[in-house]
């Protein structure tokens, strides 16, 4: 089986691991909000890993960098999701920690990605 390279990004990696945290976590919320704050969640969660994966099929430095910089606005998105969920007390502290723990590493790994992406295309 091929292994893309993508994959091998540590910075994906761990997108993937946010996003199905996310997932998780949303198992619970209440039912009225499948289609409201559950489902942004998730799909900006996965609009994380995916934007990461796709960055890495263009062809240029400059193409790569747009799609690291929209996976760092998901990531940021997906904060403000965390916040208002646990000021609603969807979620308890731990979890909202726990998140915010989980974002700080992702966006710190795609702001790296971003930056090297930069430094190669000046």
């Amino acid at each position: 089986m091929k292994i893309y390279s993508f994959e091998k990004l540590i910075c994906w990696q761990k997108a993937k691991e946010l996003s199905k945290w996310i997932y998780k976590l949303t198992l619970n919320f209440p039912p009225e909000e499948k289609f409201g704050i559950v489902s942004q969640m998730r799909r900006a969660s996965i609009s994380i890993a995916s934007n990461i994966a796709e960055g890495t099929s263009r062809k240029t430095k400059k193409d790569q960098a747009k799609f690291s910089i929209i996976a760092y606005s998901s990531t940021i998105e997906l904060l403000n999701d965390l916040i208002i969920v646990f000021e609603l007390n969807f979620i308890t502290k731990n979890e909202y920690e726990t998140g915010r723990n989980l974002i700080e590493e992702v966006t710190r790994l795609i702001s790296s990605l971003h930056k090297s992406q930069q430094e190669l295309n000046p």
